[in-house]
């Protein structure tokens, strides 16, 4: 497999799609979880989520510490598949991958999504109010995993699953908590937010806030739901999301 291939997975190819949509997930999260959105999503989408080293097909490798690195080698690996129209969705840390991928693709190759979807995250030059917990010894880390609401219950409370997924879980929260906001300027392409009505770590305010990080259209969205409404309202989030890209 070549190394772009790793990177980008394509479920359901669709060469006669007129876009693709790129999806970026949550810490300890893989490609996986962007599955049943297959369901739910016209046939002018083809659907690309992202896997990244430490998790699903790709658990042997080792996980990026620092977002730097990460969006350096992921921009390289992601080119190949940006010969068409593009959008970019990333829930939580994926927000933060794909914003900063985004402003990667415009300052080095003069490329922007049709559409940046930014999800369950607060923007990036808010500062976390939270102290780093990816040092932690274990069981601490597991309590403030799940005090924090940011991994899936069904993770958590599965012993195997949870030893797979607990290096790239802390090393995903090492990447988010020592990420360093530089200013830059505006991104040239549309944000949609989205946020959940009981999500206790992002507040509305937080997600508004970005709205100062694009020239061009911005719009907030909220639903029901808590850190994981993408799950619970999945339905109204993609019929909100293929409304934006319809051609």
């Amino acid at each position: 497999m070549s190394d772009t291939k790793r990177w980008v997975t394509c479920p359901k190819p669709n060469p006669n799609a007129k876009l693709r949509l790129f999806c970026f997930p949550y810490a300890g999260g893989s490609a996986w979880v962007f599955r049943p959105w297959l369901n739910h999503l016209p046939s002018f989408i083809e659907l690309c989520p992202l896997e990244l080293p430490g998790r699903g097909k790709r658990w042997t490798e080792t996980p990026f510490t620092n977002l730097d690195s990460l969006i350096q080698t992921l921009g390289t690996a992601i080119l190949p598949h940006l010969n068409r129209p593009f959008a970019f969705f990333g829930h939580s840390m994926g927000a933060m991958i794909s914003f900063e991928l985004t402003r990667l693709l415009s300052q080095k190759y003069e490329i922007n999504p049709v559409y940046l979807f930014v999800s369950g995250c607060r923007a990036p030059q808010l500062r976390d109010p939270n102290p780093p917990i990816y040092n932690l010894p274990e069981p601490e880390f597991i309590a403030e995993i799940r005090r924090l609401n940011g991994t899936p219950d069904a993770v958590l409370e599965n012993a195997e699953l949870m030893e797979l997924v607990l290096p790239a879980l802390r090393a995903d929260f090492e990447m988010l908590e020592t990420y360093k906001y530089t200013d830059a300027s505006s991104l040239n392409c549309p944000i949609a937010v989205f946020g959940g009505l009981q999500d206790i770590e992002v507040s509305h305010e937080d997600l508004q806030a970005w709205q100062v990080q694009t020239n061009q259209a911005f719009s907030l969205q909220m639903f029901e739901g808590n850190h994981f409404f993408i799950d619970s309202a999945r339905s109204l989030l993609l019929t909100s999301i293929t409304t934006r890209l319809g051609f």
